[in-house]
């Protein structure tokens, strides 16, 4: 008897708290504030910032990496004042490619696999957030690191030349500004091709590898088709043979349409062939928003 009348007093001194929701009246940021900060969420990864060390050692070993030889070019040019030994603007990135494909290869998987492994992408969209502005934050972040890894060695190049003094600065300013157009392409294109592969290879060991697979068996299958066309004097074919491979195809633009020394072994011919290589960089982005488009509202409803 007392044993129940203790468990009743107990169950009659509990209180219920009301902890329901209140509206929030406060000022809404809006659809821009959303972007922007999945846009810099995104950016700071792909730099590996705001996660563990170990994930910082390789995009900023990579960044060092891309900078040596600019520098290097810089000390001889001071030294011997020969103006060829500086380096070319617009030549640096596919000089440097694999040190690129490499920085892709390693990036697009942390940015376009990590939430689809883990399936979180539903917590993204269960606030307001659209799944264009999720894709185009990603593509946005993945371009601007691999602008910055490309276009910092040139501006590298470009000041260390007016400081020790190379001669005809203004054709210098419009090569160097030429060289930046190639590095938007370049950061745009190859951004598009490494997160599109990565979205579908959730493990980001397979996601790394699946990166470089494309890129070097694009070089190769192109480099062979190249030579073989070459070999029966068909140049022309040789040359339009370029546009299946992302660094050969933006070289395309940069010898056709800015005016810039060619890298590749073969390049399409005419302002004719860089208009095309234009239009298949745009439709190269356009497809990979598309497809992520698609690929992260799938994963957004599992």
């Amino acid at each position: 008897m007392s044993t129940e009348s203790t468990g009743t007093g107990a169950m009659s001194a509990s209180t219920i708290h009301d902890i329901g929701y209140r509206n929030y009246e406060g000022r809404r940021a809006g659809r821009g504030y959303v972007l922007r900060s999945l846009y810099v969420h995104n950016l700071r990864a792909a730099w590996g910032i705001g996660r563990p060390a170990r994930a910082k050692v390789m995009p900023f070993l990579l960044g060092a990496i891309m900078l040596l030889p600019a520098a290097g070019s810089v000390a001889v040019f001071a030294i011997s004042k020969e103006p060829d030994m500086l380096m070319r603007y617009a030549s640096y990135a596919p000089t440097l490619q694999v040190i690129i494909a490499i920085f892709v290869a390693t990036q697009a998987p942390v940015l376009a696999s990590r939430e689809i492994r883990f399936h979180v992408v539903p917590l993204y969209f269960s606030r307001p957030v659209g799944h264009l502005d999720f894709v185009l934050a990603k593509l946005g972040a993945m371009a601007t690191a691999l602008f910055a890894l490309t276009a910092a060695p040139i501006t590298v190049l470009y000041v260390g030349g007016l400081i020790t003094k190379i001669p005809n600065s203004g054709r210098q300013l419009l090569d160097y500004l030429a060289g930046l157009v190639g590095c938007v392409l370049f950061a745009l294109v190859l951004a598009a091709i490494g997160l599109v592969v990565a979205a579908f290879t959730p493990r980001r060991g397979f996601g790394v590898a699946a990166v470089i697979a494309v890129f070097m068996l694009s070089t190769a299958f192109v480099a062979i088709v190249q030579g073989l066309a070459e070999m029966r004097t068909e140049f022309a074919l040789a040359g339009w043979a370029g546009l299946f491979t992302p660094f050969n195809l933006i070289d395309i633009v940069q010898v056709r349409l800015l005016g810039a020394q060619s890298s590749s072994i073969a390049i399409a011919p005419g302002v004719l062939g860089g208009a095309v290589a234009l239009g298949v960089c745009a439709a190269l982005v356009a497809g990979a928003v598309l497809v992520l488009y698609t690929r992260f509202r799938k994963a957004g409803l599992s």
